[in-house]
């Protein structure tokens, strides 16, 4: 028995592997795939029961995946951040909460016959959406860029506040059931050890990553072990208590001010990958077939309900008083698909609730994988052309994700912005994205081909990738990661080699095919060359070819000192590389560093 546990565990590793790998490859949520990993492995093939394998160990197996799931979730809820994305975010995870909450609940009690309790409970369980299926989506779709922000930040804030709704409603089930007499000072007891034991851990875990006791090798491993001691903890002290704290835990380290919590959150992707993937299969695979189908038509309305009642009533509720038209809220209204944490959460609980033989429990999770299913499968065939129809999606992208905030990227971005180009800096050196900042140019602080960076990073406008960062290392990572997004011709980089006496080294030379595809500005300008030519007082100009200053007036001016990087011709913005045959001819804005030492020998038609 034990050889077996250790095969299917080692099974779910792999199979977790495959379909997150198949997602990415076919540009879908990952949550398809396992999915249907998980619905034929177990209902359709009976190859994999967990509950036969795993025993009484399958309990303890998806709390505390549940438990790491709530508390990643909860690190992102950062106050701060939901008030910088405007009132339409914040009214839908509050006023619409309320509403796609009160319409589902009402739905599950009249079509599926669930007890007012129970219906509420559904209800809270499937009122979140989620990053996991809404930035695929968006990657796909491209909508304008104010709803893929309104999307993006609902799916992430929402994430913890339906679990801390769900998490509360079925405490209150809880403790209604055990003590009947005694319910509001039960709850009483319960709310105090989940906030008062997450909150109190939260603040000491804060102090000891705000004055460094711990070695950073340590960081990660020891806020992953005391977040699963403080889930324990309160399970011990007050049962059903853990969910509440782990959750309130992260939403104060989330906003404590001097805790520097990133690093955490880049450590759980690996963890979130090979554990949640896992745990989306297992509760696939336990989903039971008979139960699945006789839902029946009450099953289809209820999703009928989701998808056409609660959301749009929800979405033109808390769009009254915005800058939003018709158009964007009935796109809004279309796209909410659901994902992992609803089917975490509804399965825990399930569990728990058929163990104490309340009625329907056996119902929860079947209609939750219904309204998942429904919902992804929908909404990912569909929002694309209903956005085309709405014309609603974002216009060819011009703007530059630019990896690496220098002095010279900086000075490109300004000008850039000054065109109305749309550009990002991403940077691991704090002191370049506060120099950006001060320049009011967006930024992303990390690695942007993290998953952290996936779910936060604005890409909206964002069409090509300048790779001009001196981290040779990552570089390449960078480089492969948005080639996989926007396609190998839409990602350039700088020949980082410098030329030594000799030449460089044959090792770190880059391919010729690389050379002439995606080299920036010329095989010949380095990172170091633009640092250096920055520090002698280079600037970047932008000028206007005419009949009476052409490009040979501009070179005659100029001669090879000059290094042009971009043009706009026809408002397109046309990166230049080093195999760029540039059409600059009359009517075209070059872009171009001039070097400091450089004095003009024509009048030009130049502006900073």
């Amino acid at each position: 028995m034990l050889e077996q546990i250790t095969a299917m565990l080692a099974l779910l590793g792999v199979l977790s592997l495959f379909c997150q790998w198949l997602g990415w490859r076919l540009r879908l949520p990952a949550i398809l795939p396992l999915l249907l990993c998980g619905l034929i492995l177990g209902p359709m093939l009976g190859f994999f029961n967990p509950d036969a394998i795993f025993g009484d160990l399958l309990f303890p197996i998806i709390s505390l995946g549940v438990a790491v799931i709530l508390f990643e979730g909860a690190l992102t809820l950062n106050f701060k951040e939901i008030k910088e994305h405007g009132g339409m975010v914040t009214r839908l995870v509050t006023l619409g909460t309320a509403i796609t909450w009160g319409c589902i609940s009402v739905a599950a009690h009249y079509l599926i016959g669930f007890d007012w309790p129970m219906a509420t409970l559904f209800g809270a369980l499937v009122v979140v959406t989620g990053p996991t299926v809404i930035v695929p989506m968006l990657r796909s779709v491209r909508p304008k860029t104010e709803l893929a922000s309104i999307l993006r930040w609902e799916g992430i804030v929402i994430d913890p506040i339906g679990a801390i709704l769900a998490v509360l409603v079925f405490e209150y089930m809880a403790v209604a059931a055990n003590s009947t007499t005694h319910v509001l000072h039960s709850l009483g007891i319960m709310l105090l050890v989940g906030l008062g034991l997450g909150a109190f851990c939260g603040y000491l875990v804060g102090l000891v990553l705000r004055h460094n006791w711990l070695p950073h090798y340590l960081r990660n491993t020891a806020v992953l072990t005391l977040m699963l001691a403080v889930f324990v903890g309160s399970n011990v002290l007050q049962e059903e208590a853990g969910l509440l704290s782990v959750t309130v835990m992260g939403i104060w380290l989330a906003n404590m001010k001097g805790v520097e919590i990133s690093d955490i959150l880049e450590f759980k992707e690996t963890l979130t990958v090979l554990l949640i993937s896992a745990l989306f299969i297992l509760l696939a695979a336990r989903l039971n077939a008979d139960a699945l189908i006789s839902l029946g038509w009450q099953g289809v309305g209820l999703l009928v309900v989701v998808m056409l009642i609660a959301r749009p009533l929800s979405i033109w509720c808390c769009g009254v008083g915005t800058s939003l038209s018709s158009r964007d809220k009935w796109f809004l209204s279309w796209v909410a698909p659901r994902g992992i944490v609803a089917a975490a959460v509804s399965s825990l609980f399930a569990i728990k609730l058929e163990a104490a033989g309340v009625a329907g429990a056996e119902l929860i999770v079947p209609l939750v994988f219904l309204i998942i299913i429904g919902t992804v499968v929908i909404q990912s065939l569909t929002a694309g052309h209903w956005a085309q129809v709405l014309g609603v999606k974002a216009s060819s992208s011009q703007g530059l994700l630019i990896y690496g905030a220098s002095q010279f990227s900086r000075a490109l971005a300004k000008t850039l912005q000054a065109h109305d180009i749309t550009v990002l800096l991403a940077d691991n050196n704090w002191d370049n994205i506060r120099l950006a900042r001060m320049d009011n140019i967006p930024v992303y602080f990390g690695n942007p081909a993290s998953e952290h960076a996936e779910n936060h990073m604005d890409m909206s406008g964002i069409g090509r990738v300048l790779i001009m960062s001196p981290y040779r290392q990552l570089n390449p990572l960078v480089s492969f990661y948005f080639q996989d997004i926007f396609g190998v011709e839409k990602v350039y980089g700088l020949n980082n080699v410098e030329t030594t006496v000799n030449g460089s080294s044959a090792r770190h030379q880059l391919s010729e095919s690389y050379l002439k595809r995606l080299c920036l500005f010329g095989d010949a300008i380095s990172y170091s060359k633009l640092a250096s030519l920055m520090a002698k007082g280079a600037s970047i100009k932008s000028t206007r070819l005419t009949e009476s200053f052409d490009y040979s007036m501009f070179m005659a001016q100029h001669g090879q000192n000059a290094i042009p990087l971009v043009y706009l011709q026809d408002n397109k913005l046309i990166v230049i590389s080093a195999a760029d045959a540039a059409s600059l001819t009359v009517g075209v804005e070059l872009i171009s560093l001039i070097p400091g030492n450089i004095k003009p020998m024509v009048k030009a038609e130049e502006a900073n």
